[in-house]
């Protein structure tokens, strides 16, 4: 079973239509029992990450997340769940969970550039074979990570600067575009996620 967290920010539908489509059991959940069952993890989100980071506290998440990440299971954050797993943020110097070391960054207005970042982008300097070098992928942002060890970097994109697509230490992977909306290319790294298709 594959548990979609609910701390009533995200794109739980989506995320959960597609982990359907390709024949998995899935659970959207904010119960701390369920998710320490759970074979697989899932955090979504869309939104501000002050008020995020506060519902996950609210609901006992952050806690629960800490727990799973322990049992060496796979998890995935997904935009606003990759950016809640570093230590803060500009965005009204929000705080993240604290588990991975990094800031997250606004985009910086320059011209001709517009911000939200939204839209198809494509992966540069990719070091995970289920995140090909070169492939597009569907991001809506204003902010990006940047880890404090670019080690932890698994794909980057470009957008006005230099910025982490993807980060992957241990059990952890992270994106900051969404695959659920990036078609046949975003159940393709769902598929390898689920069924092993990692290096």
């Amino acid at each position: 079973m594959i548990a979609i967290l609910d701390y009533e920010m995200g794109n739980l539908g989506s995320v959960a239509k597609a982990l359907t489509y390709l024949g998995q059991r899935v659970e959207i959940t904010s119960d701390p029992a369920t998710i320490a069952k759970a074979d697989r993890v899932i955090l979504p989100g869309v939104g501000a990450m002050s008020y995020a980071a506060e519902q996950l506290q609210k609901k006992g998440l952050d806690l629960a997340i800490g727990d799973f990440l322990k049992t060496g299971r796979p998890f995935l954050g997904v935009c606003l769940g990759m950016q809640l797993m570093f230590e803060a943020s500009e965005e009204g110097d929000a705080k993240g969970l604290g588990i991975l070391p990094g800031i997250v960054r606004r985009f910086q207005p320059q011209p001709g550039l517009k911000i939200p970042h939204m839209g198809w982008n494509q992966l540069t300097d990719s070091r995970l074979a289920l995140l090909p070098e070169g492939q597009h992928f569907y991001f809506v942002h204003s902010y990006y990570c940047d880890p404090a060890d670019d080690s932890i970097v698994a794909a980057w994109s470009q957008h006005g600067t230099r910025f982490a697509a993807a980060v992957q230490q241990d059990n952890i992977l992270l994106t900051q575009f969404h695959p659920e909306k990036s078609g046949d290319s975003g159940l393709k790294l769902l598929s390898d996620w689920i069924f092993g298709g990692e290096d």
